[in-house]
This record gives C-alpha cells, structure tokens and sequence, in this order.
C-alpha cells in the first residue's frame, strides 16, 4: 500500500512552533470543501473497461443494501447550487425519467435482490416536484421490483415548501416514509433572494404548518448560514423560527460557492469578514440550548428521534449503496460508479437526455476504482467526522492493520487538540468538529486531490 504522509511530521510533532503552524495553517481555511462522500465525484473517470455489475455486486460483502432514487430536477436553481439538478417542471419530462428509473431497477434488481434494503431514500432535485402518481410510483418499483419492505427499512425523502401538499403527504404517510427532509435555507425573503431561491416566508410557513399535521417521526430543517446579507441576528432568527416548529433534526450548513455556482466568493464577506465560524458558533450554542444533540458538523438531532421501526442494520460506510436514477452514485466496496456529472444546465440536460433514451443499464463505465489506500481513508473519514468517531479496532478487523501505523499524521490532530483518543475511539474534539471540513480536505489522497483539482465541468 501506499499513501502520502504529511511532509516532516515526527519533526512537527515535537516542535511546539511548528505544530501551532501546522494548525494555523489548517484553521485559518475553515471552509475548504464539503466532503460529504469520499471519493468526491469529480474524481469520477470513465473507466477503462466497462465492468458488468453483475459481477460487481455479486462481490459486494455489505450484509444490507442502501437504495437511493435521484430525482434531478427542481422548480429554480438556487444560487449555492452544483448539484447534478435541472430547472425543469414538465410532467412528461418527469413521466419520461420515471420510465427511464423503472427500467434500469427491473435491469438490476437480480443483481441486488440477493440482500434486504436497509435504507431507502429519494434525493434530489426536488423528488415531491412530481406530479402524486409519479412520486408514488417510486415507491411501487422499490417495493415491487427492488423488493423493499417499508415496515423495516429507514425511508427519508426530501422535498421543498412549494410542493407540500396534502395529496403527496398523505402518499408519504401510507408508505411508511419516517424522515421527511426539507431545505428552507432561510426565513428572511432578501436572504433567500440573494441566494436567488424565489421563496416566501409564508409559503414556507405554510409548508411547516401541514407538516406538523402529519405526524412524521423525523422532521428535518436544513438551514444555511454566511449568505449574502445575514448578520447573526438574522441567522439567529432563522433558526429560531425553524426550532419553533420542534424538528427532531436541523442541519446547518456553511454557505458553500463553487466554480459553477451563481453566487460568488466575495458575496459571503460581510464589510470584509467572514462571518461563517462566529454564525455556526451561534447557533451550535442555541441548538444545544434546546437540547438538541451535535452528531456532526452539520447535524443536530434530539436523541429520542427515530422511525419507531425494528430496522435492518446498516454500516455508517455506506458500502452497498445502490443509486437509481440518473445522477445517483452506487458505491461497492472498491468500486464508486455513477452517470457523467455535470453543474452547467446544457450539459446537464444532454446527461438526463441519454439517461432517459438508453435501453441497457448493466454495466458500470464512469466512475473509479478505490486504491487500498482510498478505501482505508474513506473509513477513516466516514466515521471520524462524526461524533460517534471511529473504533480502532474496527479499522483492524476490517484492514488487518493499526489506524496509526498507516496514518501517523493523524496525531497532529491530537497533539493540536482538534482529535483524541479514548480506549478505543478516535474522535474530533468541539474544536476539530468546527473544523470538520478543512480536516476532511486535508486527509485527501494525492491521488484523489490530483484527479479532482484536474477535472473540467461544463
């Protein structure tokens, strides 16, 4: 195996100005890159050979499955946005893409019917953008043709305030979804314009109020902080509106721009300054106030939330994670595949186009194939991210080898107070968590870095 370690660290490690450089350094970047998967997807390739997934499945070793449905088109493209999404509200685009879905599902479901769904969710775009047959429609091919059983498997959808109605709640309801996940991003109208989201406080409002008529057992709020305009008051008034409906969870999420995005670098500095760090301080400190839960950077949940489900058991790894739909990321073991990826809407639209006229779904061709190396710090990063941290003795159970001994850059973090280590658990600190994502940016292979830094969006 081989991996990159950090340049001269034993020498770091024991000198005290050198090890205050190396976290300045690390610190003063708090807000490098969103690593919500590793690898991320623009280290996608095609791949040399195109690799049957039946073959590739039938190797998987996850006892469980996860199923995602993607659903890539949204009312407005909203100005954090890089997703692979497209403004497009035509029914018959969206009854051409659910065609599209059923087929490549009834083309691999005797690849992946060998084991039960553990997790079922629909992503997006914006899934409840569908007209109600549609939507329910998803869930008849899961349950008929991927073999789901909704009564012991984790069903999160995500939708928007404009498209809450009665009639697709009451299909979420009957088919046992128990997390209902909606971006609001914002309660103030000009913070929502500056982020280019035409949306109005009492739309959403209105969207919480019949949402609370449903008993879901997990409502979650995803709010946004450092955008154009916000000031903490504000920030603080968004949350605060959002907690008055008691969510079981909130994500909070740094304001993120991108090459492809509409809103720009400079955009997030209020009269010169960042605000972001001193924004998430503000509401951690609230939402532990109200007793919630810190599970992460971004997640805050109150501990008793849950299905009410006797669930199957799923790996926080999220290997076997089965991605239908165009878009949609499929991880094995060893191998991440999806469909191309692009942000710009022509290209974008081009990628759906194919999707939706292709006959055969049975072979992987773009995506890449996991060095050990990338598998080892992909399990690393999957669970030290998270409050739960990562037990030690599960990385030797699974890699034969110590956490340390491979990556002994990692005690930088527990020299500088941003990890440590109790018995068996290697876990960020409050500090390291607040830094979750210049910690996640640095712990990139040289491999994956060169692969990302080197791709080209249209």
């Amino acid at each position: 195996m081989s991996h990159t370690v950090y340049p001269n660290y034993s020498n770091i490690i024991t000198n005290p100005e050198a090890l205050r450089s190396w976290k300045d350094s690390l610190t003063s970047e708090p807000y490098r890159s969103y690593l919500y998967s590793y690898p991320h997807k623009t280290s996608y390739r095609e791949l040399e050979t195109k690799l049957p997934l039946s073959e590739l499945w039938s190797k998987e070793s996850a006892d469980t499955f996860f199923l995602y449905m993607h659903i890539p088109f949204c009312g407005a493209r909203c100005g954090f946005c890089n997703l692979f999404t497209l403004p497009d509200k035509r029914a018959n685009v969206h009854v051409e893409y659910v065609d599209a879905l059923e087929r490549q599902a009834v083309q691999w479901a005797p690849f992946i019917r060998n084991k039960p769904v553990a997790r079922f969710a629909i992503g997006g775009g914006t899934p409840t953008l569908l007209e109600p047959f549609q939507l329910d429609r998803l869930f008849r091919i899961a349950e008929e043709v991927v073999g789901v059983d909704f009564s012991r498997t984790s069903i999160s959808v995500e939708t928007s305030p404009e498209t809450v109605t009665s009639e697709r709640l009451d299909i979420l309801k009957h088919r046992q979804v128990d997390r209902i996940s909606m971006g609001i991003q914002s309660f103030i109208e000009a913070e929502a314009e500056a982020i280019y989201r035409p949306q109005k406080p009492q739309e959403v409002e209105r969207a919480l109020e019949q949402l609370k008529l449903y008993p879901f057992p997990i409502l979650n709020l995803d709010l946004i902080y450092g955008l154009p305009g916000q000031t903490e008051a504000s920030w603080l008034y968004s949350l605060d509106r959002a907690l008055s409906y008691e969510p079981e969870e909130i994500f909070i999420y740094p304001l993120y721009t991108r090459e492809h995005t509409i809103v720009k670098p400079e955009q997030i500095r209020q009269s010169g300054e960042d605000q972001r760090l001193l924004l998430y301080t503000a509401a951690r400190e609230r939402l532990l106030e109200q007793g919630y839960t810190q599970y992460s950077m971004r997640r805050f949940a109150k501990k008793d939330a849950g299905s009410g489900k006797v669930l199957l058991p799923y790996g926080c790894q999220e290997e076997g994670m089965v991605g239908l739909g165009c878009g949609a990321r499929s991880y094995t073991s060893s191998v991440h595949y999806s469909s191309r990826y692009s942000v710009g809407r022509s290209a974008t639209a081009s990628i759906i186009a194919d999707y939706v006229a292709a006959e055969k779904y049975t072979t992987a061709d773009y995506g890449i194939v996991l060095s050990e190396d990338d598998q080892k710090r992909r399990f690393i990063l999957k669970a030290m991210l998270h409050t739960e941290g990562l037990p030690l003795s599960s990385y030797m159970d699974r890699f034969g080898t110590m956490t340390f001994d491979d990556y002994p850059e990692l005690n930088l973090l527990i020299h500088t107070g941003l990890a440590n280590v109790e018995l068996d658990l290697l876990r960020l600190t409050n500090e390291g968590l607040m830094y979750s994502d210049a910690i996640g940016d640095w712990f990139i292979s040289s491999n994956i870095r060169a692969r990302m830094e080197s791709c080209e969006l249209s």
